[in-house]
């Protein structure tokens, strides 16, 4: 008779070989950058030894961190998303439903760990008052989201309508809140946030019958973006223009592989308190839907538990060697290349903003998902393709504002407007993942690594920080709307020729 523990082997190999599969990917995403990054710090601006050490290591931290991370999602993040959505909408119970949503919309914000390195760089609006009207924000959205899929409301209609209203508010706002209320709208949706609010509304979608439901699956995240922007726009009516904050922009001398170890272990106690604390409110109100309502098989809920673990640690990892290793090097590089090679910050911002992307852990998750509810028509390569293009344009400009000091009002305003025009042309389903795209490509990276780029070039060039570096999160955010629409819009060509080319040949048929 075999040991019991060997019916436990297959799943475990199983297990090991989809990790080893995903940290291949994220190899792959991540090493481009790296060798840009190493290239530059050799030619155009040297760094420390031990600075560069620093960067690799963090670079080695994401590899590992996004593996674990996008595992840990697969199994546990999207489940408990899809069956705690579904629970829900079977409740038949609006209230409840609108209830529920808004507090796990205010509840997975303030312990989004992007927001608050967002609110920790902006002097004049306490912490708490800005993570918290933010949150709110989130959590009035996420309830016009679900009952946008429950009722079958167009999204590009709500789209239409809200950043109608964004933009007529955005008249009267002070200038150095109005990048800051963009950004807000895509540091929300970060890699905790993602994975359960898109299995969320899946999970709604899947109750729900009807041909579209799984079109309507989409466009969670795309809503939950607008509702921080709307709401920083109204707390700066309440509050005096902000001050322009020139920081010294400098690397950390570090000069032995003991101090840049030092580095990373002071950090991870750091980062393990704030996965938890951000992890902690889905965990518990996942335990007590499994309470009164799922009760699902002890199987199922030993896998959620190791893709939890996967996902705490992870995000751990991941978040460590972004802020440690990549926010001190994307600094450095802003202000040496701003000082000696202004020329190149341009250039350099739409390569950089190529390869960025598609370290974000996040935009995996989402890539799968669309190829899995498109049935393959919409491929992972083709997404991934669409946003790398639409980030390139997004970061070169964004190093033209910083350089130039030109207004983010003639960039957002005829971005959005190409974006909803769009919307008139594209397949529904396209819509909705372009909107969601827009929140997702501006993860941890773009907060840690493009934002301290601009704002070390803004510091330079003597530029005003909260008006010129600020908005490069909402530039990230905007282009991916265009970029991917425009790919909606050639795959309904596309479709319509092969359905045209399809109708004589069933004619002769008949005919014979």
């Amino acid at each position: 008779m075999k040991p019991a523990t060997d019916k436990f082997l297959p799943r475990h190999r199983a297990a090991a070989k989809k990790l080893i599969d995903k940290s291949k990917e994220s190899l792959i995403s991540v090493l481009p950058i790296t060798l840009v990054v190493s290239t530059l710090s050799v030619t155009f601006a040297p760094v420390d030894l031990g600075v560069i050490a620093q960067f690799f290591l963090g670079a080695f931290l994401l590899v590992q961190g996004m593996g674990l991370f996008t595992l840990g999602a697969d199994m546990a993040m999207l489940p408990m998303g899809e069956y705690m959505g579904a629970s829900l909408t079977r409740k038949k119970n609006i209230y409840f439903l609108c209830g529920f949503a808004f507090l796990l919309g205010v509840l997975i914000t303030v312990a989004e760990p992007d927001l608050t390195v967002l609110a920790n760089q902006i002097n004049g609006v306490p912490n708490a008052v800005l993570i918290l009207t933010v949150a709110v924000g989130v959590g009035i959205f996420l309830v016009l989201a679900l009952l946008r899929i429950l009722f079958r409301i167009k999204l590009k209609y709500m789209l239409l309508g809200l950043y109608a209203l964004v933009f007529l508010l955005g008249i009267f706002i002070k200038p150095s809140f109005l990048p800051m209320a963009f950004d807000s709208g895509g540091v929300t949706t970060g890699p905790i946030t993602v994975p359960f609010i898109l299995a969320l509304g899946m999970g709604v979608a899947n109750v729900r019958s009807g041909k579209e439901a799984e079109d309507d699956s989409f466009g969670l995240v795309a809503l939950c973006s607008i509702g921080p922007i709307l709401a920083i726009m109204l707390i700066s009516l309440f509050f005096p223009q902000l001050e322009n904050t020139q920081e010294s922009v400098a690397a950390a001398s570090l000069t032995n592989t003991m101090e840049v170890m030092d580095s990373f272990a002071h950090a991870f106690p750091h980062y393990i308190q704030e996965v938890c604390i951000a992890l902690l409110p889905i965990v518990v109100l996942f335990v007590f839907f499994q309470f009164f309502s799922l009760h699902l098989p002890g199987r199922e809920l030993r896998r959620i538990g190791v893709g939890l673990l996967y996902t705490f640690l992870g995000l751990v990892i991941f978040l460590t060697g972004v802020n440690v290793g990549f926010l001190p090097m994307g600094q450095y590089l802003g202000n040496h290349l701003a000082v000696h090679h202004r020329w190149l910050l341009v250039p350099l911002g739409a390569l950089i903003g190529y390869l960025v992307v598609q370290a974000e852990p996040a935009v995996h998750v989402l890539n799968s998902q669309v190829e899995q509810v498109s049935s393959g028509a919409i491929s992972k390569k083709a997404m991934m393709q669409a946003l790398a293009i639409g980030v390139s344009l997004s970061v070169c400009l964004a190093m033209v504002r910083v350089l130039s000091g030109i207004s983010i009002w003639y960039f957002v305003a005829p971005g959005y407007f190409i974006a909803l025009l769009l919307t008139f042309f594209c397949p529904p389903v396209f819509t909705a993942i372009a909107f969601d795209s827009g929140g997702v490509a501006s993860g941890p990276l773009t907060a840690a690594f493009m934002l301290p780029l601009a704002m070390g070039a803004c510091g330079a060039v003597g530029g005003n920080i909260l008006e010129d570096a600020f908005g490069v999160v909402a530039m990230v955010a905007m282009t991916p709307l265009i970029a991917i629409q425009i790919l909606g819009v050639v795959y309904r060509i596309k479709t319509r020729g092969q359905k045209a080319e399809a109708l004589p040949a069933e004619e002769e048929i008949i005919d014979v």
